[in-house]
């Protein structure tokens, strides 16, 4: 990444991190640090602390956001998160990132939303058609961002990427939630457990309720 544009982003980020508490997802810490212990399991709002004596650098460190991931689903597209399941020392600090990698040719981060955080995205390689859905009207808020630039998706709204170019893409994205959540509309509807009614879905989109099993076959083919 550029160096100079790499500062703007961190920038970006410092500022968006540090908004007054009434404006911000996580609560703030009360203490300099709350290094996760997760295989405790979740019983605070959060994860509870591990003991000082036995904190160490690794708590802090992750290198998973340094190369392209993988990609092997139909979307095109593959999710690396940063967030406090990886980074134990995230906990309570309310910050995580993550970096996404698309496919050339139309891969696709599909709408979703993330309940907890607002995200902020910088373009690593390529270029995006990117947009969220305010509530008003359903309006549609869209551009096409290149590398180096930056585009913000407000908290709990629908939104998306899509690369549309036949090179690959990838951006870092940050947000203001250790653990901000994803819920990817169609794999929540068609894929819950246990499964949302039939009809409910063929009502829902006007279709029938074949296409409903059609489309459950793809999102969660079943096992044989």
């Amino acid at each position: 990444m550029d160096a100079s544009k790499a500062i703007v982003f961190l920038a970006l980020f410092i500022a968006a991190t540090t908004i007054p508490h009434s404006h911000a997802s996580d609560p703030d810490s009360l203490q300099d640090l709350c290094v996760a212990a997760t295989s405790k399991g979740t019983k605070v709002n959060g994860f509870p602390c591990k003991d000082d004596t036995n904190i160490t650098a690794s708590d802090f460190f992750f290198a998973g956001l340094a190369n392209p991931a993988a990609i092997n689903n139909s979307m095109g597209s593959a999710v690396t998160p940063a967030n406090v399941e990886k980074i134990p020392g995230l906990n309570t600090l309310g910050v995580s990132l993550a970096r996404i990698d698309y496919l050339p040719n139309d891969g696709l981060n599909p709408p979703h939303i993330h309940p907890r955080a607002t995200e902020i995205i910088f373009i690593l390689e390529g270029e995006l058609e990117v947009g969220f859905i305010i509530t008003t009207g359903n309006k549609l808020i869209s551009k096409t961002i290149k590398k180096g630039e930056v585009f913000v998706f407000p908290k709990g709204l629908l939104h998306f990427q899509q690369n549309k170019k036949d090179k690959p893409a990838s951006v870092l994205s940050a947000f203001n939630s250790q653990l901000p959540g994803t819920v990817s509309i169609v794999a929540a509807l068609f894929s819950s457990s246990p499964a949302v009614d039939n009809g409910i879905l063929a009502k829902t989109f006007q279709i029938g309720t074949d296409e409903v099993e059609e489309i459950k076959s793809k999102i969660a083919p079943k096992k044989k």
